[in-house]
C-alpha cells in the first residue's frame, strides 16, 4: 500500500479546562510525530502484514527524525527534503474531559508543498491500493500533485481510497470543488462533520447514503459512535465503536483509516475492515499523539 500525504511535527498540550485567556494555564506538553498521512500509514503497517510505503515532504530542520519514527513503526519512507519550507507544524489542544477533544493551530509548513515533480509512476510498482490524505486538496502544488496521481492510479487499475481530513479546511475549499477533485476515488473515508459538509446533510446516515452516489463505498467515522458503511445510496452496514477511556484523540480517524485500509488489502469485506479500524481508533485514543507507539 502507497500512503501520500502530510508528515507533521505534532505538539499536543493536554490541560484541564477553561483556557485563561492573557495568562497561565497548566499543561503537559509533548512534541511527537504526526499528520494525517503518516499517522495513517503507521496504523496501516502496524495493524497489517503488507508493506507500507509513505511519500509526503518535509523541511530539513527534521527530516532526519521523521524518517526514524516512521522506520520505527514499519513504515518505508520516501520523504521529500524542501529546500525552502520547514516541516509542518500542529499544535494540538486536548481538552482532558471526558471526550479528550482537541482543537489544531495548524502551520502546514513543507507538508502541501508536495508538486507533479514529486510523483514517479514507479511509486506504484507492486502497489495494492493508494491512499491519498484530503490535506493535499488544499494547496494547489499539492492538488496538481493529487491530478497526477490519481491518472497514474487509474491508468494501472490501482484502487484509491481519500480522507477529506479537516471539516474546515473543506468549507474554505468548498464542497462542490473537492467533490470534483476526488473524482475516481472509489473509498471515502470521512468524519461526521465532513460526511455532513459534503453531502449537505444534518445526519451521517443520511450524509454517507448521499455520498455513496458518487463513491462506491463511503465509510463515515463516527468516534464512539462507530462507523456507517454506505453503498449505491444507501447505508448497509452499522459497525459499533469498541468501548474506552479516551486520553487524547489526535489521530484517531488516521487510526481507523489505517486499520481499514491495511484489512482490505489483506482481503477483508468492507464490515470486518470496519471492525478493525474501530479496535485502532479505540487503543488510538488511549496514548497520546497520533501514531502508534513504536516497537520496543
Amino acid at each position: 500500500m502507497l500512503v501520500v500525504g502530510d508528515v507533521i511535527t505534532d505538539v499536543v498540550a493536554r490541560y484541564r479546562g477553561p483556557l485563561a485567556p492573557g495568562t497561565d494555564t497548566a499543561a503537559a506538553i509533548r512534541t511527537v510525530p504526526g499528520g494525517a498521512g503518516a499517522n495513517v500509514a503507521c496504523w496501516a503497517a502496524c495493524r497489517g502484514d503488507a508493506e507500507v510505503r509513505l511519500l509526503g515532504r518535509v523541511g530539513e530542520d527534521s527530516a532526519t527524525w521523521h524518517t526514524r519514527e516512521l522506520l520505527a513503526r514499519g513504515v518505508r519512507p520516501s520523504l521529500v527534503v524542501d529546500p525552502r519550507a520547514p516541516t509542518g507544524t500542529v499544535v494540538c489542544l486536548v481538552d482532558e474531559g471526558a471526550a479528550a477533544e482537541r482543537t489544531f493551530l495548524t502551520d502546514s509548513g513543507a507538508s502541501l508543498r508536495l508538486e507533479p515533480g514529486d510523483w514517479s509512476d514507479a511509486l506504484l510498482d507492486g502497489v495494492a491500493r493508494l491512499h491519498l490524505s484530503g490535506y493535499l486538496l488544499f494547496a494547489e502544488p499539492s492538488r496538481a500533485f493529487v491530478a497526477v496521481a490519481l491518472k497514474a492510479a487509474r491508468a494501472r487499475g490501482v484502487p484509491v481510497s481519500l480522507d477529506p481530513a479537516s471539516a474546515g479546511f473543506l468549507a474554505e475549499l468548498g464542497r462542490d470543488r473537492f467533490l470534483a477533485l476526488a473524482e475516481g476515488v472509489d473509498v471515502l473515508l470521512p468524519s461526521r462533520d465532513e460526511a455532513c459538509l459534503l453531502a449537505g446533510a444534518s445526519g451521517t446516515a443520511d450524509a454517507a447514503a448521499r455520498l455513496s452516489r458518487r463513491f462506491p463505498l463511503v465509510v463515515a467515522k463516527q468516534g464512539a459512535e462507530g462507523a456507517l458503511l454506505a453503498r449505491s445510496g444507501r447505508v448497509f452496514a452499522r459497525v459499533s465503536a469498541v468501548a474506552t477511556t479516551p486520553r487524547d484523540s489526535t489521530g484517531a480517524g488516521d487510526a481507523f483509516t489505517g486499520a481499514f485500509l491495511t484489512a482490505l488489502v489483506a482481503g477483508a469485506g468492507p464490515r470486518r475492515a470496519a471492525a478493525e479500524g474501530c479496535r485502532a481508533g479505540a487503543l488510538a485514543v488511549r496514548q497520546v499523539g497520533g501514531h502508534p507507539p513504536a516497537p520496543v
